[in-house]
């Protein structure tokens, strides 16, 4: 069999399962974890670009995601009241004057020399950090007394969230470059810990400040993208209720489905540019180059590759898909939760579709996060499906009990076992690099 039909065999054996998941359950659940999954597809194709492109191994996705879900706050969350007069000059102020600190001790860094050097830049990182408290903490508190039951924040430009996608982009790619000017010397153990601890105080930051997003109270009714109507929308609209109903279906259902299809539709065609953009950079001298150092940096840098500007490249642009699809989701949940950002879901979980389907192969990334994505949350019902057939035959007793509430574990046992087979028979991936 040739790699192309194995390939698409693959990929046909998953949409089965979604095809299988409508029927046995139903098409609106079906299309929720198939938008899920293109979404993961997304960031996998981000994580494939640092890590199968170049090597760089980092736990920081779930900061990417976070950053680009800050965007549609940012950007279409409705303008609040008030917020810019009760202490958003001060606060741009504070960031500006931050912004500047950091950009004075880099000056001391590249131009002081001798044995003070390493005092001077401590003393003024030291003094510009409570310089900065002291001008932003007075301006946080008036925003944070600004309407708190309702608002509390600082609010958004309250535009359609379509737009705050490639601002996402943005904002993780900003993230990525300090971090990678900070951490991107270190060898890739640390790596990883440096980046998993620094998405953690991103998260926390969007936990605990109120001002920005409301923290853990949350941000709801933010707009959806165009041209995603809303479902009440629809099930007002005369001419959709009388095409519908006229195919005999139920309005109020279909409805939902035919919301979840333009998503699907939007989503597919963000991957299907972000994987011909990818595919054509692979194949080019550049994807040449960047896979040479990857293999090899000694012999890359011997040959004149500047592989620490590469390398903070890759990391940048990775990060950049990853915060995409981080403003993508959090666009298409119509709400900002900081809590639901999670290093198992969005990190941990995103580099197992990546290992399975194939690091180093954008098509196997994504046939990864299709299928994990699948299992992630079909599991979910199926679990306790398949565990109450198991048991049925058990009298009732802690034996049945035990085994019944273990199926909500079911999840995580089986993406572990998974995994383990993966690696087992097919230890580059279903579908590996060439």
């Amino acid at each position: 069999m040739t790699g192309t039909r194995r390939n698409l065999l693959l990929f046909a054996g998953v949409a089965v399962l979604f095809v299988l998941t409508a029927f046995w359950q139903s098409w609106n659940l079906s299309l929720l974890i198939l938008n899920l999954s293109l979404l993961s597809a997304i960031m996998a194709i981000g994580v494939n670009i640092q890590w199968g492109y170049a090597g760089l191994f980092s736990t920081g996705i779930v900061g990417s995601v976070a950053l680009g879900g800050l965007a549609v706050v940012l950007m279409s969350g409705k303008p609040v009241e008030g917020a810019w007069s009760a202490g958003m000059p001060r606060i741009a102020m504070a960031l500006a004057f931050g912004i500047a600190v950091v950009g004075l001790a880099v000056v001391l860094r590249d131009r002081l020399t001798g044995r003070w050097k390493g005092l001077i830049i401590t003393a003024v990182l030291v003094a510009g950090f409570f310089g900065y408290r002291a001008i932003l903490d007075p301006a946080v508190l008036s925003v944070e007394a600004n309407n708190p039951s309702q608002a509390g924040h600082i609010g958004g430009f309250g535009l359609n969230s379509i737009w705050a996608w490639p601002v996402g982009a943005v904002f993780a790619a900003a993230a990525a470059w300090v971090i990678g000017k900070v951490a991107l010397g270190l060898r890739e153990d640390y790596l990883a810990i440096a980046t998993l601890g620094i998405a953690e105080i991103v998260v926390t930051v969007m936990r605990n400040e109120d001002w920005l997003d409301r923290g853990v109270k949350n941000l709801i009714d933010l707009p959806r993208p165009w041209p995603v109507p809303k479902e009440v929308d629809l099930q007002a609209d005369p001419g959709f209720v009388q095409t519908v109903t006229g195919f005999g279906l139920d309005s109020g259902d279909f409805s939902t489905i035919f919301v979840k299809l333009i998503y699907a539709a939007l989503f597919t065609a963000v991957l299907a540019i972000l994987i011909w953009g990818s595919e054509r950079a692979l194949n080019s001298p550049w994807g040449r180059m960047v896979r040479a150092i990857r293999d090899n940096e000694v012999s890359a840098e011997a040959m004149g590759k500047n592989v620490t500007f590469r390398h903070l490249q890759i990391f940048i642009l990775g990060s950049a898909v990853v915060g995409l699809a981080g403003a993508m989701m959090t666009s298409m949940d119509g709400q900002l939760t900081p809590p639901s950002y999670t290093p198992l879901r969005f990190t941990f979980l995103i580099w197992v579709m990546v290992i399975v389907g194939g690091s180093g192969n954008n098509w196997g990334s994504i046939l990864g996060a299709l299928l994990i994505g699948w299992l992630y949350y079909a599991v979910e019902f199926l679990g306790p499906q398949l565990m109450g057939a198991i048991t049925s035959g058990l009298p009732a007793g802690v034996l049945k009990d035990r085994l019944s509430d273990g199926a909500a574990h079911m999840r995580l046992l089986t993406l572990g076992v998974v995994l383990l087979v993966v690696l087992r028979f097919a230890p580059r991936g279903l579908i590996p690099e060439k």
